[in-house]
């Protein structure tokens, strides 16, 4: 399956979130772009994030974001 830009804006979503203090969550404003806006209400409908707009990062949202923080930094750095 391709990454499509639902996906990706998931990605890059996950990819703000701070690993190194469970206690920084994050805030997508209303005025965020739309694309950040609808990214963040499907995480947290997938069990990602704890607030539709933002929050913090469930235990599942926490591999996520590992995993999809390990995967940019592996195809940055290459």
């Amino acid at each position: 399956m391709p990454f499509n830009s639902e996906l990706t804006d998931e990605l890059n979503l996950l990819t703000q979130f701070n690993l190194k203090n469970e206690q920084d969550g994050i805030k997508v404003h209303h005025d965020a772009r739309a694309e950040f806006v609808a990214a963040a209400e499907r995480l947290h409908e997938k069990g990602l994030i704890t607030q539709k707009d933002g929050g913090y990062l469930t235990d599942l949202g926490r591999k996520a974001a590992e995993h999809s923080q390990a995967l940019t930094t592996l195809i940055i750095a290459n």
